[in-house]
């Protein structure tokens, strides 16, 4: 009995060992990863995303491979521009792991391949550029060092997406002096944009009066012309009137003798009793003394004369 009890023990626990080792060799691979499999020290499949079951004593994880965009931040590197002005750069490189198996078996340590190439391209290009020129050439040193770095690492398996220059540390007098020379600039801009605004206001306030000007201009011809139409309007008006009269007079047909007496009393008005000397025609002397003895007999009828 107890020899088969024991019998029955180890049986019991080689199978639980065997279930142990089944299941730790049952592996799941997340998203976004790989894992490259080696079968007795050589290259055997890249597992994908899901489950998968490894040979136990045979196969081997080499190494677990994150597919995603990844970001390095490498530390300031010395570089000299074509003028012999040291400064300090540091760049960022965005990359992402295309092939697990040639990012495994391409290169040692591609981190560091990476950095170093990075490196050497930053020099050989800071190396052909002037200061200012570096300044302000973020876009173009980014994009040759992408370029280059592209076309090394895909024999590695990588895809560099991106390059960014972090900073650009000149010398401490170098910093001075464009400290300075900014300084002298925007106060330049600053005496410019000023000298600008007093020209423009002197344009303004010369237009303006130039304007009031015109607009006095215009209306003191306004003024006369109004007045000059409105004189004219009142000699149509006296000459239309002096018009209808004559026509009335003419309608009527005065006598001989009602014009001699209207002629009579038009000298009579002219004269006004300002004037020394009347001539008055001959024709129409009989009719003033008709006209003075009217008189005489009306204003008095009693005299005995």
């Amino acid at each position: 009995m107890n020899s088969i009890s024991a019998g029955l023990f180890v049986l019991i626990a080689i199978i639980v060992i065997l279930l142990l080792i089944l299941i730790s060799n049952i592996k799941i691979v997340p998203q976004a990863h790989a894992y490259v499999i080696e079968r007795l020290g050589a290259y055997h499949v890249t597992w994908s995303t899901g489950i998968h079951f490894k040979i136990p004593f045979i196969e081997k994880i080499a190494k677990k491979v994150s597919m995603k965009e990844q970001v390095i931040d490498f530390p300031p590197q010395p570089v000299i521009t074509k003028d012999n002005v040291t400064m300090q750069i540091d760049t960022v490189v965005y990359f992402q792991i295309t092939d697990p198996k040639l990012y495994c078996y391409g290169v040692e340590r591609p981190l560091s391949a990476i950095e170093n190439l990075s490196a050497t391209t930053l020099r050989n290009i800071i190396g052909d550029l002037e200061l200012d020129h570096t300044l302000t050439s973020r876009d173009y040193i980014n994009t040759k060092i992408r370029t280059t770095l592209d076309e090394a690492t895909d024999a590695w398996g990588i895809k560099v997406n991106r390059v960014e220059l972090k900073n650009i540390l000149p010398p401490a007098e170098i910093q001075d002096s464009m400290e300075k020379q900014m300084k002298a600039e925007r106060e330049r801009r600053a005496q410019i944009l000023e000298a600008e605004g007093q020209k423009q206001s002197t344009i303004l306030v010369a237009e303006g009066e130039k304007e009031s000007t015109i607009l006095r201009a215009e209306a003191q011809k306004e003024a006369a012309i109004r007045q000059a139409q409105g004189q004219a309007q009142a000699i149509r008006e006296v000459q239309s009137a002096y018009a209808d009269a004559l026509k009335l007079l003419n309608e009527a047909n005065p006598s001989d003798r009602v014009i001699a007496l209207k002629s009579l009393e038009a000298f009579q008005k002219a004269a006004d009793g300002k004037a020394t000397k009347i001539i008055i025609p001959s024709e129409i002397q009989s009719l003033a003394g008709l006209a003075t003895s009217l008189k005489e007999m009306i204003t008095d009828p009693k005299d005995p004369k």
